[in-house]
């Protein structure tokens, strides 16, 4: 499997590929290519900078002799007017990694901004907002960061380093304790360590969960009374999480039931980016 270096990599690599193609013709036909200039990203509404590490190997990536200053560092309260870095060098490499930087740096600062607007309304409590699957094909692991900026915390990051059995995995393999059977003698033979959750719908399958021996119970669409007699039920022997339509408003009666972790696919799904731009100096 490549690793996560690899994967940024080639997603700077696509993400150039379609933006420059066989070149950017406007920059090519208008700037001579001895032509110095700097530029620097202006932030234009308040929130949590995220992507600062992530720009600095957009540069690097297309022109080594970019020079980037950095004034902000990830997870910085940002505000409108502030400065977050500055890059000196080819006016032609500046003008070409422009988008592609901004995409990447609006977008995880959103989601950074987003997610600690969640966390915070979990303030005094012990539980954690996680994010999930729901991604951008191709930015997963930059939007996880960004939710890891924001306060949050990762849930899987894939399908590889961690099994969650699903009410669909519980129906196909006959049952919980069928399913979770199977999933331990799969990581022996597989020589693999991997925590086993399951997404349960009533107390019956968390009974069984428990019985099966799983490191974290996910209580599907419960509302936060049945999360309550949920909690009661498992008495901390287990890990659990709160899944399906939870929303900014009801989080809070979420965390209180004293849940470990909410999982909200709006953190990644449908982020507003944060309003940012990169002017000449």
């Amino acid at each position: 499997m490549e690793t996560n270096d690899q994967l940024i990599t080639e997603l700077i690599r696509l993400a150039f590929a379609e933006d420059v193609g066989d070149g950017d013709h406007t920059t090519l036909s208008t700037i001579p290519a001895e032509a110095r200039g700097r530029q620097r990203l202006i932030i234009k509404e308040e929130g949590i900078l995220a992507g600062v590490d992530v720009a600095r190997r957009v540069f690097e990536y297309f022109d080594p002799e970019l020079k980037m200053t950095v004034y902000m560092t990830d997870g910085t309260h940002v505000k409108p007017g502030d400065v977050a870095f500055e890059v000196e060098g080819s006016v032609r490499s500046l003008l070409q990694t422009e988008r592609t930087m901004l995409n990447i740096m609006q977008r995880m600062s959103g989601i950074a901004t987003t997610t600690a607007r969640y966390q915070e309304r979990l303030k005094g409590l012990d539980t954690k907002v996680l994010d999930t699957r729901k991604t951008t094909p191709g930015m997963r692991l930059l939007e996880k960061e960004a939710v890891k900026i924001g306060g949050g915390a990762n849930h899987r990051i894939g399908l590889f380093d961690m099994i969650l059995i699903k009410d669909n995995h519980v129906d196909f393999a006959g049952g919980i304790p069928e399913a979770v059977k199977r999933a331990k003698e799969y990581c022996r033979a597989k020589g693999k360590d991997l925590k086993i959750e399951v997404e349960v719908r009533n107390e019956d399958e968390i009974r069984q969960a428990l019985e099966a021996g799983v490191d974290r119970i996910m209580l599907d669409n419960f509302t936060p009374e049945r999360t309550r007699e949920a909690v009661k039920l498992i008495g901390g022997r287990t890990e659990i999480e709160s899944s399906g339509g939870i929303t900014i408003d009801t989080l809070r009666a979420y965390g209180e039931c004293g849940v470990d972790y909410i999982s909200v696919g709006a953190l990644t799904h449908s982020v507003k980016g944060l309003d940012m731009s990169f002017k000449a100096v």
